[in-house]
C-alpha cells in the first residue's frame, strides 16, 4: 500500500471479515477445468445464468492478484464482479454447490482430509460476493490494475483500473459466491459429488 509521503509500504496484513478477495471455486460438475493450454489461464467464456456458492476451512494460496470486470452470459447480460487470480492453493473441506430450477442442487465436496486437501493451479475467478478471515504477506493495494505481476500469466486488467496483489493469502472461513471459475490443473482429492432433492447447499 502506499503511505501520505507516496513511498510504498510492505508487510504482513491482516485483514478480518474480508469481504472481497480471492479464492478459487469448483466448476460444475466433476469436468472441472482440468489440464487446460498448457497450464496457462484460459481465454474468458460466456457463463450460465446463475451463480454458485463455494466454501472452504481453509484456502492457502501463493500468487494472488485482484481486479475489477464484467461476467457475460449468453443473454448479454454483464455482471459487474472482482475478478481474482491465484498461482497455486491448498483447500481444506472444499465445497460447492449449485441449484436448478425446480430447487434441487448440485453438491461437489473434496479435500475433507486435512493432511489431503483439494489444490490448484492458474487460477481465475469471477466473483459477487466473498467472506472469511484473511491474512495476506507483502501486499500491494492500489495497483494499476494492467501492472499486476505476482497472480497467474495474463492476469491483469484494464489499464487505469483498481488492482491489488500479494505474494501469498489464507482465508479461513473462507464463504463465496461466483460466476464463474478457469484453471490450469484442479485435483479434487476424495471426490464426492452428488445431487440434493431438497435444495442443499454449501451455506445459506
Amino acid at each position: 500500500m502506499t503511505s501520505a509521503q507516496g513511498s510504498t509500504v510492505r508487510g504482513r496484513t491482516r485483514w478480518r471479515r474480508f469481504a472481497v478477495v480471492l479464492v478459487p471455486a469448483v466448476a460444475v460438475a466433476a469436468t472441472l477445468m482440468v489440464g487446460m493450454a498448457n497450464g496457462a489461464v484460459p481465454a474468458s467464456f460466456v457463463v450460465s445464468g446463475s451463480t454458485f456458492k463455494v466454501s472452504a476451512d481453509l484456502l492457502d494460496g501463493t500468487g494472488f492478484v485482484q481486479y475489477g470486470g464484467l461476467a457475460v452470459d449468453k443473454a448479454g447480460n454483464r455482471h459487474p464482479v472482482a475478478v481474482s487470480g491465484i498461482q497455486s492453493a491448498k483447500l481444506t473441506n472444499l465445497c460447492q454447490s449449485v441449484v436448478a430450477p425446480g430447487g434441487i442442487s448440485l453438491v461437489i465436496k473434496a479435500g475433507t482430509e486435512k493432511d489431503k486437501p483439494a489444490t490448484a493451479t492458474d487460477l481465475l475467478i469471477d466473483m459477487e460476493q466473498l467472506s472469511g478471515d484473511a491474512e495476506f504477506t507483502n501486499i500491494d493495494i492500489g495497483a494499476d490494475a494492467s501492472s499486476l505481476k505476482k497472480g497467474p500469466d495474463g492476469a491483469v486488467g484494464q489499464p487505469g483500473g483498481f488492482g491489488q496483489q500479494a505474494d501469498t493469502v489464507k482465508i479461513h472461513g473462507l464463504r463465496q459466491v461466483a460466476w464463474s471459475t478457469s484453471a490450469g490443473t484442479f485435483n479434487l482429492n476424495g471426490l464426492d459429488l452428488h445431487i440434493s432433492l431438497t435444495g442443499e447447499q454449501c451455506f445459506t
